[in-house]
């Protein structure tokens, strides 16, 4: 496990991430998808939580892309 960051970011890293990022949007439609197939109050609760936390994942990744993507645009000259 490294601790340290000892180059930049590394494209196999930005490749995970955007993997990461397409999973997470995949599983955002799953839940989004059981949510409106539910009818029990119980599910309704568990989908809309899922969903919730999701969508967090789904920010989280995004804000890390984007990040990297600047890192990639800025010229140093």
């Amino acid at each position: 496990m490294k601790f340290f960051k000892t180059s930049s970011s590394s494209p196999d890293g930005y490749k995970m991430l955007i993997d990461d990022l397409h999973q997470t949007t995949a599983e955002l439609n799953c839940a989004y998808q059981n949510l409106e197939n539910v009818v029990e109050p119980d599910l309704i609760d568990y989908y809309i939580y899922q969903a919730k936390a999701v969508q967090m994942r789904y920010k989280f990744l995004l804000g890390c892309v984007k990040k990297l993507e600047g890192s990639y645009t800025k010229n140093p000259l």
